[in-house]
């Protein structure tokens, strides 16, 4: 998954760390909200360009399209310089964000945009396992076994240069279908903190702070390509991991719709199941966690769950109880789709946040379900992550408002296009611009929560919720 290639300007990021990917996009919006400041365009172009980017749905839809394509095949390396990327370089980049301070606590581990909210609600840096590596190269979306063999052929000076960390090559020819055309996705997540977070963690972490360990356990089936190396066809959204693999009536439909000449895609037969590439947690961290724990005499806690969608209820249900206890507005939930993400105003606006990991059918039932346990709510508002193309799985328009019906009074979209999506480039700019006009209520920041506070809190409603609180050390 990704974002709009055409808002990826000339960010500070280290060689082979792209603007456009969920990770990076999740630092930043951390960042500005522990700064103090709104998060616009995604954190990636100056201000004076927004109105260009929320112009753009007036080009043809085919231009657009190709504007994803192209644009996202610009941040992509050589594979001829895929030695010379430096996986400690991104992590680096990652504490240069944050506000030099001392805090309470630091989070670290799986991506995930509940997190964001989680790091805002307890003013503490996030500090991510898993870095995109986007590699150029020209290849037919569906061609799998050919990008399997392209990875093994090119994924050795790499690895060689990076020897803690583990590759997820990752091909998805149904909602990454623009940006594989062009590009190679290697995912990396770190096996070990590195020298950056360790030394960010002595620097900052407070004496008798506390280390979160987030751990999403969701895995996918993949191909064992040799030591550190896998391959990843698909994920987490609209089609299941085993429809990727062996076909089904939905992928047949949607190669019938692309004019792919194949009714269901043509790979090796995988050898397991591992930690999905973008959202899954590889455990081999946490050994790292626990020796720099002990040696600082920190508590190590674990946050755990089994998909990334698992911790939006618990976060916006954390958000309640805090909004509660500062005698504010419990009306109003704000859901945000993918790398659309805004904290500082969400926050400002007394809006209650949920995260939708993408845009498909599963992301709208798991939000259908939460409102349907929930206490109701009488306004719901939702963007929604626009990648393009009308892939396997999609939640329609349709399906989007009548999930958000289920408020008393009002609902609708903040920053959509309706008659655009999944086309809608716009929404890009729009999320963030759109939401002080869309509503109009305003409130402090609340301080941020106490560790102890959560972990009160967290000890006590975690039974009701698919995640797990544990004290590691």
């Amino acid at each position: 998954m990704r974002i709009s290639s055409l808002l990826a300007g000339e960010g500070a990021t280290p060689h082979g760390l792209p603007n456009f990917d969920s990770t990076t996009v999740f630092v930043r919006a951390t960042a500005s909200y522990l700064r103090g400041e709104e998060f616009p365009t995604l954190g990636m172009i100056h201000p004076a360009l927004t109105p260009l980017a929320t112009r753009v749905n007036a080009l043809p839809r085919r231009v657009r399209t190709g504007i994803y394509t192209r644009g996202g095949a610009n941040e992509g390396v050589s594979p001829d310089n895929l030695g010379e990327v430096d996986v400690e370089r991104f992590r680096e980049w990652v504490t240069d964000q944050y506000p030099n301070r001392g805090y309470p606590a630091v989070i670290v581990g799986s991506s995930n945009g509940a997190a964001v909210y989680l790091s805002a609600l307890l003013g503490v840096p996030w500090l991510p396992q898993t870095f995109l590596v986007p590699i150029r190269r020209e290849l037919d979306a569906d061609a799998i076994r050919e990008d399997v063999r392209w990875g093994v052929e090119h994924a050795g000076p790499f690895l060689e240069a990076n020897p803690d960390v583990s590759l997820h090559q990752m091909h998805d020819p149904n909602q990454d279908r623009l940006m594989v055309r062009k590009l190679a996705y290697f995912r990396t997540k770190s096996r070990v903190l590195g020298d950056a977070y360790e030394e960010f963690i002595e620097t900052v972490l407070e004496p008798g702070g506390t280390i979160i360990s987030l751990e999403c356990g969701y895995d996918w089936p993949a191909i064992d390509l040799g030591d550190r190396h896998s391959f990843q066809l698909g994920g987490l959204g609209g089609l299941a991991p085993e429809e990727y693999y062996e076909g089904s009536e939905r992928v047949a439909r949607f190669l019938r719709r692309q004019d792919a000449g194949i009714r269901e895609w043509s790979v090796p037969e995988p050898d397991g199941r591992i930690p999905e590439a973008e959202w899954g947690f590889d455990p081999a961290l946490r050994e790292d966690l626990e020796r720099v724990a002990n040696e600082r005499g920190s508590d190590l806690r674990r946050l755990g769950f089994d998909d990334p969608r698992d911790l939006s209820p618990f976060v916006a249900d954390l958000y309640r109880e805090r909004y509660a206890d500062r005698g504010r507005s419990l009306e109003r939930l704000f859901v945000q789709s993918f790398a659309l993400v805004e904290p500082w105003w969400t926050i400002r606006t007394g809006s209650i946040p949920y995260w939708a990991a993408f845009n498909t059918r599963s992301d709208a039932d798991f939000l259908e379900e939460y409102l349907e346990s929930a206490e109701p709510y009488d306004e719901i508002r939702a963007n929604l992550f626009a990648h393009g193309i009308e892939s396997a799985g999609l939640a329609s328009i349709d399906r989007w408002r009548d999930v958000l019906s289920a408020a008393r009074d009002r609902h609708g979209f903040v920053g959509v296009d309706p008659t655009e999506f999944p086309y809608d480039v716009e929404v890009h700019a729009r999320y963030h611009e759109d939401i002080p006009d869309e509503i109009d209520a305003r409130h402090p920041l609340v301080a941020p929560m106490s560790v102890d506070g959560f972990d009160d809190v967290a000890s006590e409603m975690a039974p009701e919720y698919a995640i797990e609180w544990d004290r590691v050390s």
